[in-house]
């Protein structure tokens, strides 16, 4: 079995994340800003698996200092860590030109500097170790540019798919795998009302199919796979009017 780092643990995706990889016997590092959740979710999982062995860290991943240091302690504890899934991130984005520059701005350097510092921690451990999965959750709105609220959000999560592809090429030929995650419409907190959609597959669905990928080290996967892989031939081929129609 394999010890797992899970960013954003606190809740959503993250949290169901988790709970699945417990299920399958793995060891879990969960690291959140929200602690007491991450304390409720413990709880919760060694209540059904007593003999789990669970370790939870407060982190907020737009302090930098402190991901390389959460990231380390975890290492030291569990004596390594054989996945990191980067996983934290916000949904905040406004259209752009509407004055709200903050709002995109905090969506930015959570999820893609965030997302660096957290893949550099990653990096680190992995190529001391010489061993090592790195998994980035992207989103499938990073397959093309996006209208209104979700612009900036859809930017942060092709860069971060681009800087996953940049370390697998970095550690190709080695030990050190990268798997980049393109989740569909799933049921989150970060839901938001694209939960309206029929589209919507439900965490506990779109999870499973995000874990199936990872555990299999898959080097990228659009999840659930229906409708999600062959709506992004769709996606990146439909005119611009018509994409807007469907954001």
């Amino acid at each position: 079995m394999s010890t797992i780092l899970i960013t954003g643990a606190s809740s959503g995706l993250g949290a169901e994340m988790a709970r699945q990889f417990a299920a399958l016997g793995h060891d879990l590092a969960l690291c959140a800003r929200r602690t007491e959740r991450l304390d409720e979710l413990k709880a919760e999982i060694l209540a059904i698996r007593p003999d789990a062995h669970v370790v939870v860290k407060a982190l907020d991943v737009t302090d930098h200092d402190a991901v390389f240091r959460v990231f380390e302690e975890f290492r030291d504890e569990l004596g390594g860590l054989d996945k990191v899934i980067v996983n934290a991130g916000l949904g905040k984005g406004q259209p752009l030109g509407t004055g709200r520059f903050d709002a995109n701005r905090e969506t930015a350097e959570t999820n893609f500097i965030g997302a660096l510092a957290q893949t550099e921690a990653a990096a680190q451990i992995f190529r001391a170790q010489n061993a090592g999965h790195l998994v980035m959750v992207s989103s499938f709105s990073a397959l093309r540019g996006m209208p209104r609220n979700i612009t900036t959000y859809a930017a942060t999560k092709a860069a971060v798919a681009h800087l996953a592809e940049g370390f697998r090429a970095d550690v190709h030929g080695t030990p050190i795998k990268v798997t980049v995650l393109y989740p569909g419409y799933i049921v989150s907190e970060m839901s938001g009302t694209s939960a309206r959609t029929p589209l919507m597959a439900s965490t506990e669905k779109g999870v499973r199919a995000m874990v199936e990928a990872i555990e299999k080290e898959k080097k990228s996967a659009r999840v659930p796979a229906w409708p999600w892989a062959p709506l992004g031939f769709v996606v990146k081929h439909v005119p611009v009017g018509v994409l807007r129609r469907m954001s």
